[in-house]
């Protein structure tokens, strides 16, 4: 979707939970000497200004990682990025998910990057100058399939589109079924809104027929950022899972409920 920039929402409680969760699982994946992919079907600009005239005109990062920062320890994954990203580019930067994933990478780690939106696209670029990520500009559901599977095997991807596009919550069940034949030991991690209105739970129905292995799904629910926005939650489908993530999310569920 050309219209969507996430600079109005990054670092919004929606962030909170799918980066806590995604620096959680890159943190573990890297702790065995074994490469690793990472993929991203829609990346946006990696590197976010919450001191932006865009972000404050949402106010959601004030109502998010403003008010979370303090729930990680220093040594948490999360924590870590969050910490070095500010030491780097300033005490209103915040990392998207492909900066994480830069940042807590290996140089023997590949990292797949796909963005459509020319001007995102051009800042992604820059923030990973260095890194050693590919860059896509190409619909990031062509990109995986294409890529599947991937150099190191090993890996990860992250799903998190928009859903501006609304027939996406019809094709991800498909796509992701798709995905996980050609690529069976990929870690596929789904974000995905829970809207007032229940969009999402076809989805996830359509998502759970087909039976995919290791499934973990988590959802945080919080109060709307603002009068008449519809999100009111956050949720995490990951298949094929890695170890302890239930025990990640157990944490994260007592820090959403003390909001």
């Amino acid at each position: 979707m050309l219209s969507y920039q996430h600079i109005y929402h990054a670092g919004n409680l929606a962030d909170v939970q799918k980066h806590a969760l995604l620096a959680w699982m890159l943190d573990y994946m890297t702790q065995k000497d074994k490469p690793l992919s990472y993929l991203e079907t829609h990346a946006g600009r990696a590197l976010y200004d919450l001191g932006s005239s865009e972000a404050l005109k949402t106010g959601e990062a004030a109502k998010g990682i403003d008010v979370a920062r303090d729930w990680f320890a220093p040594d948490h994954p999360y924590a870590r990025v969050l910490e070095r990203v500010q030491v780097q580019h300033g005490a209103t930067s915040y990392p998207g998910s492909p900066q994480i994933a830069a940042e807590l990478l290996r140089p023997a780690d590949r990292l797949h990057l796909a963005e459509l939106h020319p001007q995102e696209a051009v800042a992604l670029r820059e923030a990973m100058r260095g890194s050693g990520a590919k860059v896509h500009v190409q619909d990031g559901f062509e990109m995986v399939q294409s890529l599947a599977p991937p150099e190191p095997r090993r890996g990860l991807v992250l799903i998190d589109p928009s859903y501006e596009i609304k027939a996406d919550y019809a094709r991800i069940p498909g796509i992701i079924a798709k995905l996980h034949r050609k690529w069976n030991v990929g870690v596929i991690a789904l974000w995905y809104p829970i809207l007032s209105d229940g969009t999402h739970v076809p989805m996830l129905k359509a998502l759970e027929a087909h039976a995919l292995p290791e499934v973990f799904r988590h959802e945080v629910r919080f109060a709307p950022a603002r009068d008449g926005h519809r999100m009111v939650g956050s949720g995490m489908f990951v298949v094929n899972a890695p170890f302890g993530l239930s025990q990640e999310a157990v944490r994260l569920d007592a820090k959403f409920a003390s909001l």
